[in-house]
């Protein structure tokens, strides 16, 4: 896939919203077809001035001192009668740190392997659905979807920062599975699913997740308890074939049309071979339209990791190779138009041993002279910005 490859898609986009504006035509229903997409691209600056051009565990924006296309994305939802479908292809720097935890399975001579840098990487979401008529009406998806953990999206223009938090960059980004969604008042959803694990097109192991979301929806209030549960580790790890249990929570809340305050939580657990593995995590965020079209936000952030150990060993981490990592982000976004945005973040970031990097690096970053991380703090400000249809 490439950049002619997206422009194909998008020349096929927009004759099918035309073929489908038109149905009296051609005499056809091709139900309707709405394009969308963005771009993404930001310059950062990290004070501690890597050598190795690395702002290290942040996921999408960890580029010192360089221009930066993070991502651009091209699709569109089509719906005709019960039944819809979304597919949204992405290409850009992002995508490398989308599938950063894709399981790579191998193949045979008489079948192919799957491998996330060949297969998937240009595939943000896709996904068909059907709407049942039963009751307030049971709609019924199947696919590849954003994962429902948190209240960030992947993107940007959906967020109040550049950058994610913690546990949005340490939390799943995408399942692929089947959901079932039924309103059960105007105000609350419930949403049921099935899923291959976290992060995982396919599988790697031979168990399937489930989740169970109860989300509420309304004029200055949104918010959602979610509870997620499988087997996440491999086939062969030394920890065994752990159920890992994770319960999200969010808030969010509108106040005198202003200003919005998000609270975000998580918590999880695995019994594992060497004993209990968990972490807990929270996020606090605030955002205020200070003059048309001016928007401040901050952001606080901890993620606290606990690892399993016992006579036998030591469990791998689930998250970060230290027990805490934290941030703070403050972020002025510029809005001039409804489908453009320009933000100016600061962001400082904090961890509880060396995992970051600054000044004279060392290593190679190959896999037998990886890089070697030298400090426990890192600073960073980043000119952003996205546009959008």
């Amino acid at each position: 896939m490439n950049l002619r490859g997206l422009g194909a898609l998008a020349v096929v986009a927009l004759a099918a919203s035309d073929a489908a504006a038109e149905p009296a035509r051609s005499g056809l229903d091709l139900g309707h077809f709405t394009p969308t997409g963005y771009v993404e691209g930001f310059f950062q600056y990290n004070l501690g001035e890597p050598s190795n051009g690395i702002t290290h565990h942040r996921g999408f924006d960890n580029r010192h001192a360089s221009f930066t296309l993070a991502n651009v994305a091209l699709g569109g939802d089509w719906e005709r009668g019960a039944a819809s479908a979304r597919i949204l292809l992405q290409i850009g720097h992002t995508p490398n740190t989308y599938y950063l935890a894709e399981p790579s399975l191998p193949g045979a001579p008489g079948t192919s392997g799957s491998n996330a840098d060949t297969t998937w990487k240009y595939l943000q979401e896709a996904h068909v659905g059907y709407r049942i008529p039963i009751g307030r009406g049971l709609t019924v998806k199947a696919g590849l979807f954003l994962s429902p953990i948190g209240i960030e999206g992947m993107a940007v223009k959906d967020n109040g920062h550049f950058s994610r938090s913690n546990l949005f960059f340490g939390l799943p980004f995408y399942h692929t599975g089947v959901r079932a969604s039924y309103p059960l008042s105007p105000r609350f959803k419930l949403t049921l699913a099935a899923y291959n694990g976290w992060n995982s097109v396919v599988d790697n192991n031979t168990d399937k997740s489930v989740s169970a979301q109860l989300s509420y929806e309304a004029d200055g209030l949104s918010g959602a308890l979610l509870y997620f549960g499988g087997v996440e580790r491999g086939e062969g790890a030394p920890e065994g074939r752990p159920f890992r249990h994770l319960v999200d929570a969010w808030a969010r809340a509108t106040l005198f049309e202003r200003f919005t305050l998000a609270l975000h939580g998580d918590v999880g657990f695995e019994v594992n071979a060497f004993g209990r593995s968990g972490w807990a995590a929270t996020a606090l965020s605030a955002r205020l339209r200070a003059v048309e079209p001016v928007y401040l936000a901050a952001r606080g952030d901890v993620f606290r990791e606990w690892r399993a150990k016992s006579a036998r060993g030591e469990a791998s981490a689930i998250f970060w190779p230290v027990p805490w990592m934290a941030s703070a982000t403050f972020t002025v976004d510029v809005r001039p138009r409804d489908d453009l945005a320009v933000m100016l973040e600061l962001r400082h970031d904090a961890a509880a041993g060396d995992v970051f990097f600054r000044g004279a690096v060392r290593g190679a970053g190959t896999s037998d002279d990886p890089f070697v991380p030298n400090a426990r703090a890192q600073t960073t400000v980043t000119l952003g910005a996205t546009a959008w249809f």
